[in-house]
């Protein structure tokens, strides 16, 4: 490939991106949403977080096997309970980054 057909994949790539997400903002920013529809838009960061985390945190070997004494998520219960007490987001990374390194030290 030669630098304009670089050029061209990368806008391309960028297009693809930007669209798809540009797209449905620009269509419901002038329309009023309902509610029912505002509460369950709202819902989908938490069901996303909790299907990436979920498998690493109960989720052991192979075949992947139910498994509650997994070092992740005994630094996970701490550190959660850490973000509801505090509600803040750097404190909660820094002590799950802190709770992990320890589990992985003296687990």
């Amino acid at each position: 490939m030669n630098f304009r057909e670089y050029l061209l994949l990368l806008l391309a790539m960028g297009a693809v991106t930007y669209i798809p997400r540009w797209l449905p903002l620009f269509a419901l920013s002038q329309r009023k949403l309902p509610q029912w529809l505002i509460d369950w838009l709202g819902l989908i960061p938490v069901a996303l977080l909790s299907a990436l985390v979920a498998p690493t945190l109960f989720a052991a070997g192979e075949p992947r096997s139910l498994s509650f004494a997994r070092p992740e998520l005994l630094v996970a219960v701490p550190t959660f309970l850490f973000a509801l007490k505090t509600r803040s987001l750097g404190g909660t990374a820094l002590v799950g980054m802190l709770l992990y390194w320890l589990a992985g030290k003296y687990l």
